[in-house]
C-alpha cells in the first residue's frame, strides 16, 4: 500500500490511500487517540501531503466514515436484491451485516462503535446507516406482511438491530460459531417473527 514519499500519485490514487491508512488507524484506535503524524507515517507521506487532502483529522475522518456507510448500504441493497423470495432476503440481508462486521480492515466500527457519536456530523451518518437499512427493508416487509409502512419500519428497524448487535457479538467472541451458520441462525430467528404476519 505504501509507496516511497516523494513519489507523486494522481491525487484519486493518493486519496484512496490515504483512507486505507486512515481506517486501520481510525480502527485500532478510535479517532481521539488517532494521530494525523501516525495516519501520514502508515501512508508513507509527509503531514503536509495528509493536509492537502484532508484539512482535518474530522475531515478525514468524515470521508472515511462516508466511505463504509455507503458500503454497508450497497450490501444490504445487493442482499435485497439478490433473489425474490423474501425468506432468502432475510438470510441475505443478515449474512450482510455479518461479513460487514467479519471484514479484516475493521470498517465497521466507524460505523457501529465510534467513539465520535456526540459529534453532530458522524451522529447524523451513523443514524443514516441503520433508518436507511430499515427503509429499504420495510419495503420487502410491506410486500410480505401487508403491513402499513411505519409497523414495517419498526420490523425493519428491528431487523438490523438483531443483525449489527449479534454480529458484533458473535465477532467479540472470537467466532466459535462458523459465520455462515451464525448468520443462518439469527436469519432463521428472524424469519420466523416476520413470517408470523401474514397477509390478510
Amino acid at each position: 500500500m505504501d509507496s516511497p514519499r516523494g513519489v507523486r500519485m494522481p491525487r484519486r490514487a493518493r486519496r484512496a490511500q490515504l483512507l486505507n491508512a486512515a481506517l486501520e488507524v481510525f480502527s485500532a484506535q478510535g479517532y481521539h487517540s488517532a494521530a494525523m503524524d501516525e495516519i501520514a507515517d502508515r501512508a508513507g507521506v509527509s503531514k503536509p501531503v495528509l493536509y492537502q487532502h484532508f484539512p482535518g483529522k474530522l475531515d478525514l475522518y468524515l470521508a472515511l466514515l462516508d466511505q463504509s456507510c455507503e458500503r454497508m448500504l450497497d450490501a444490504i441493497e445487493t442482499a435485497l436484491d439478490s433473489t425474490t423470495d423474501n425468506k432468502q432476503r432475510v438470510g441475505a440481508t443478515v449474512s450482510a451485516f455479518y461479513q460487514y462486521v467479519a471484514s479484516a480492515e475493521g470498517a465497521y466500527r466507524l460505523v457501529f462503535e465510534s467513539d465520535l457519536t456526540n459529534e453532530p456530523q458522524v451522529r447524523e451518518r451513523v443514524d443514516r446507516v441503520n433508518t436507511e437499512s430499515a427503509r429499504k427493508i420495510a419495503i420487502v416487509i410491506s410486500e410480505d406482511t401487508g403491513l402499513p409502512d411505519e409497523q414495517s419500519r419498526l420490523l425493519a428497524m428491528s431487523l438490523v438491530g438483531m443483525a449489527q448487535v449479534s454480529a458484533r457479538y458473535w465477532l467479540a467472541a472470537n467466532g466459535d460459531v462458523p459465520q455462515e451458520e451464525a448468520a443462518a441462525l439469527v436469519a432463521g430467528l428472524a424469519w420466523r417473527g416476520i413470517r408470523g404476519y401474514p397477509r390478510s
